[in-house]
Order: structure tokens, then C-alpha cells, then sequence
């Protein structure tokens, strides 16, 4: 009796080894590095901007590549160019608060970025970098001011512009899509 109690022992202090020993830890700097979780305004930010970004993504993979080159009229920008802009909007916006920009996304993209599956990675990059916006702003620099075309607004607001922005164009990408036969993915019954 006695031994088998040793050798429980023994197996019970093996696999609690095994597991500490597979147990992640922190190290003392990450958790000084480490941020809190946003909340308030700045969570709300990044929800929206998740559900914003997934719609746009997913219209842009449905729409076929013959397609991005489609404009509803001369001087107004094609499928491609949209999804571009959209990019252009989620490089330049945050940079207003400090953020570097996108690279691989200047000026000229809307013209010289045409190839379906490089608008799409584009996109997915620029939604994540929209959402590290919100995670930039502290709470308490949600009213700074930064210039924005001339004017002074508050980061919130600029945060709110980025949205604004991409559900603009979400909206237009969606009347693209209808006109040239493509139900947005999320619209359809299962």
C-alpha cells in the first residue's frame, strides 16, 4: 500500500511538472508593456470597424477580377479603384494620429494597383490598420486635437471619419455589385 501511495506521489509531481512546465508565463516586460483592453468608445470603434471591414472584404472577393475594372460611368472610379481608395482612406487617416502609413499604398494606387487578389490582401491589411487606431488613442486623447484638411477635430471624430469612410464606399461597392449581378455574401438566405 505504502508503495503504491509513493508511486501516486511520484506521477501526481510528474504531470504537475509537465504542465507547469508547459503553462505559459509572463515575463515582467510584457506586463509592463502590455495595454488594457479598449473600452467605450475606442471598443465600439473597433466592433464597427470589424463589421464594416468583413463586409467590404468579402464584397471585393465576390466580385469577379473581369469585374474591378467596371466604372458606371466615364471619370468615376471602377470597382478596383474604390476597394483602392477605401485602402488609401485606412493608411492615411490613422497616419493624422501618428501611425506610419501602408506600405505599398501612395497617391497613385487607385491607377497602378489593378490585380483583384493585391486590392484584396491591401483591404484586409487596411481594416487591421484601422483598427489599431482605435487602439492607439488612449481614452484620455479622444479630445486632442489633430488637423485634418485644414480644420481641428478631436481623434474621436477623426476615428469616426474613418468609419464614415469605409461605410461610405461600402455602400457604393454594394450598388456595383448589384448592377453587375453579385448579391452581397452576407444578404443571402441560407
Amino acid at each position: 500500500m505504502r508503495m503504491r501511495r509513493a508511486l501516486v506521489g511520484i506521477l501526481f509531481a510528474g504531470s504537475a511538472a509537465v504542465a507547469g512546465a508547459q503553462a505559459p508565463t509572463t515575463t515582467s516586460t510584457q506586463v509592463t508593456t502590455m495595454r488594457a483592453a479598449p473600452a467605450g468608445f475606442r471598443a465600439d470603434f473597433i466592433v464597427e470597424v470589424d463589421d464594416v471591414g468583413k463586409k467590404l472584404i468579402d464584397l471585393a472577393q465576390a466580385m469577379p477580377a473581369e469585374k474591378y475594372a467596371w466604372r458606371p460611368a466615364p471619370g468615376v472610379r471602377s470597382v478596383g479603384e474604390v476597394y483602392v481608395h477605401v485602402v488609401q482612406g485606412n493608411s492615411m487617416l490613422p497616419s493624422l494620429l501618428g501611425a506610419a502609413r501602408m506600405d505599398g499604398v501612395s497617391r497613385d494606387s487607385e491607377k497602378t494597383v489593378t490585380d483583384k487578389a493585391t486590392i484584396v490582401e491591401l483591404l484586409k491589411k487596411s481594416v487591421e490598420n484601422a483598427k489599431a487606431a482605435g487602439n492607439r488613442v488612449s481614452d484620455v486623447d479622444l479630445e486632442k486635437k489633430v488637423s485634418f484638411f485644414g480644420s481641428e477635430i478631436s481623434q474621436r471624430r477623426l476615428l469616426m471619419r474613418i468609419l464614415h469612410h469605409m461605410h461610405e464606399h461600402l455602400g457604393q461597392s454594394i450598388a456595383y455589385a448589384r448592377v453587375n449581378g453579385v448579391t452581397p455574401p452576407w444578404s443571402t438566405s441560407p
